[in-house]
């Protein structure tokens, strides 16, 4: 049965804004046939439908699938069968992409660690041999000159 949100319609911007999306990604997901908007005029006027579809596109390009897999899960569609084959590989293709994603972290984890251990290393040398190119010596150095240079207008101040 339908309901009144079935029948509404929204302008390019009011979509934008609810999604934080830019018209040029919606267009661009238009051109890509992702997404299709009525024309009155120039204007797009979008339906429940492509609403329901900007969100579920929005989701898979953050959960990092290609815009043709997203292509091909909401190809999938068929609100005669409740949708239970298009979930069937959504299901399969999100748990690979779990999968995918948690080596890369794995990856980024280890990267990140020898980067770390490639720093310290650089840090220890330098600080034996040249504590001056540390980075923020620089910085320390214009504190130090600035507080010796107000001191050394009173080198032999009486105390009282």
């Amino acid at each position: 049965m339908a309901t009144a949100d079935d029948h509404r319609t929204y302008s390019i911007r009011q979509l934008c804004r609810e999604f934080g999306a830019t018209a040029r990604a919606l267009r661009f997901y238009e051109d890509k046939g992702l997404l299709t908007p009525d024309r009155k005029g120039q204007t797009r006027v979008y339906n429940a439908r492509d609403r329901v579809r900007l969100k579920l596109i929005l989701r898979g390009r953050r959960i990092g699938f290609t815009l043709t897999e997203i292509q091909d899960m909401l190809d999938l569609y068929d609100r005669n069968d409740g949708n239970t084959h298009q979930m069937a590989i959504a299901l399969r293709r999100h748990r690979a992409q779990i999968e995918a994603l948690k080596q890369q972290r794995e990856d980024l984890d280890a990267a990140i660690e020898m980067a770390e251990e490639a720093c310290a290393a650089m840090e220890a040398r330098l600080s034996e041999q040249r504590p001056d190119l540390l980075p923020g010596a620089e910085e320390y150095a214009s504190v130090l000159r600035e507080h010796l240079d107000n001191h050394a207008h009173h080198p032999f101040k009486l105390r009282a």
